[in-house]
């Protein structure tokens, strides 16, 4: 028998729409009209750190295929 219950626990297996979202601390191309000084560098701060672990995923991701490369290029 389906109760009230077992719905919202097997909705939950499906999608977490009742978990809150997190809130974006910036969208790329958002207006900036309103910011501080201050709230511009936090975002700054944010996107060089945000950039700086892009790039190390990317060398990885490089460094990774160059020796999968190396292990199957003919000699």
């Amino acid at each position: 028998m389906l109760t009230a219950m077992n719905l919202k626990r097997g909705s939950a297996m499906f999608g977490d729409d009742d978990r809150p979202k997190p809130k974006k601390l910036h969208e790329i191309g958002c207006d900036l009209t309103f910011l501080s000084a201050g709230e511009l560098e936090e975002r700054i701060v944010l996107l060089r750190d945000e950039i700086a672990r892009l790039e190390a995923d990317k060398a990885s991701k490089t460094s990774s295929r160059s020796v999968a490369e190396g292990l199957f290029k003919s000699k």
